[in-house]
């Protein structure tokens, strides 16, 4: 059963491209954590708001990836983070299109 990772925080920026840009290595080593399989990133320059939603095969996966995150976000200073990790209901994902198997 795959997991779903949901996390978000205070960031006051970059956003849109300029986030593209200064991200785009931290995306491309997120492929390669153990059990990823996906992220959709988020962003609100309007109330300075950054995350994402992640996929990942495991809860422990999940969990594991959450704990190493936590600390490179506490490293740019961003300590209040909000994390929820959800079971994803795959039937019922399937019949609303969603892209997990």
């Amino acid at each position: 059963m795959a997991y779903v990772l949901q996390v978000d925080f205070n960031m006051n920026g970059p956003f849109g491209d300029e986030m593209a840009e200064a991200f785009s290595d931290l995306a491309k080593s997120i492929n390669e954590e153990d059990g990823f399989l996906w992220k959709i990133w988020t962003e609100s320059p309007e109330t300075n708001e950054a995350g994402g939603i992640y996929i990942f095969e495991t809860k422990e996966t999940a969990e594991k990836y959450m704990d190493m995150h936590a600390k490179r976000l506490a490293s740019f200073g961003i300590t209040d983070v909000n994390v929820k990790i959800f079971a994803i209901n795959s039937r019922l994902t399937e019949i609303t299109n969603g892209p997990v198997n």
